[in-house]
């Protein structure tokens, strides 16, 4: 339970219009049975190209920039200029924004001393030095099991997460083409 997030690239071969001359074969099976697919009926192949899992700073940077506010659990294109722009936050955000020495909270237990109220386990750990420029430039934000809202590891953990998905989604870029030859979307679940 939470929030999950998903980048999914989707190519269209054509498979089902001749001129395409879409070739070869497709050979699948699910749980050691054979799955049959047509391939002159092959439309688009959907790959997953990123995940994250309570990454709710980049959640609410989708929402705001890609889906027009709307926080629906749809599916939105994201175009090569909207990645661009993510990767490069985050790149900003990982050359001014260090890791210190610090204490963290590593998720919350309930205490029998507090009445049974969730208390914040607290540990060693890592923050962030100039937490401020992050959170003007890509701010965290709460929800229904969206993850914490500190600026620490794990924020920094996400920040790393997605510059390693975006660039791995970009190097994909044809070299004869000014565009990305496949579509990007984004959706979350929780």
């Amino acid at each position: 339970m939470g929030l999950d997030m998903y980048l999914t690239k989707r190519i269209y071969i054509g498979g089902n219009y001749e001129h395409n001359k879409v070739s070869g074969e497709i050979n699948i099976s699910k749980n050691g049975k054979p799955v049959k697919v047509d391939l002159s009926k092959v439309t688009y192949i959907e790959e997953s190209a990123g995940y994250w899992r309570k990454a709710n700073q980049i959640h609410k940077w989708f929402v705001e920039n890609v889906q027009d506010g709307n926080d629906d659990c749809g599916s939105y294109d994201v175009s090569e200029e909207k990645l661009n722009e993510l990767l490069s936050i985050c790149k900003k955000i990982k050359s001014k924004c260090k890791l210190i020495d610090g204490k963290v909270v590593n998720g919350q237990t309930a205490n029998r001393s507090t009445g049974m109220k969730l208390v914040d386990n607290i540990e060693d750990g890592k923050v962030m030095q100039n937490s401020h420029i992050a959170a003007k430039l890509l701010p965290s934000a709460s929800g229904f099991f969206f993850g914490s809202t500190n600026y620490d590891q794990w924020y920094m953990q996400d920040i790393d997460g997605t510059i390693q998905i975006i660039e791995d989604i970009l190097s994909e870029k044809q070299p004869d083409k000014d565009y990305l030859d496949f579509e990007i979307s984004y959706h979350a679940s929780w």
